[in-house]
């Protein structure tokens, strides 16, 4: 009988390998969807002001996390300026762990498609916020509710199947 246990070890072992083997690393589940964003109060890259989360409250909006020093954040770059030129719902930047004169120079670079942009030094808010790693793209609704994160680079057609559709529904829900 106890010769078996290995072996059914074994069998467990290579079966949860397998199945393992077969999830898109991209598609990690977030305990954050539909639930309330977490709370953050923060200074903005170009201005004195203060932004926070309670302060979007009653609007629709899109948190897009990135870096000058992120490739991907480069590479995803032209289609947040897409998402924020085909809509009217803010598109909010989160500069993780970047330096000042660093994420401006990035984005004269780049081209600012955000309509604010919150600084996250320390990349404590991004922890709040379970963030893996840079890009990552949340939609929060009106009640401020997570409703969607991308991790990872958003792509085209994450754009017009998930975004453009899922802000359309967002923004006629009262």
């Amino acid at each position: 009988m106890n010769r078996y246990i290995p072996i059914a070890l074994f069998v467990l072992l290579v079966a949860l390998l397998a199945f393992g083997l077969t999830n898109d690393p991209k598609e990690v589940p977030s305990p954050f969807i539909n639930k309330p964003a977490p709370e953050f109060s923060t200074s903005q890259l170009y201005s004195d002001e203060m932004i926070s989360v309670a302060g979007m409250k009653g609007k629709v909006w899109v948190l897009n996390v990135f870096a000058s020093w992120c490739v991907s954040c480069r590479a995803e770059h032209v289609l947040i300026t897409e998402l924020a030129n085909k809509l009217t719902t803010p598109i909010v930047g989160l500069n993780y762990k970047d330096e000042t004169t660093d994420a401006k120079q990035w984005l004269a670079s780049f081209g600012n498609p955000y309509d604010m942009i919150a600084v996250d030094y320390k990349g404590s808010i991004g922890i709040d916020w379970g963030v893996y790693g840079v890009p990552e793209t949340f939609i929060i609704d009106k009640k401020g509710l997570i409703r969607h994160k991308q991790i990872g680079p958003v792509t085209a057609q994450a754009l017009n199947e998930i975004f453009f559709p899922l802000i359309e529904k967002l923004e006629k829900e009262s």
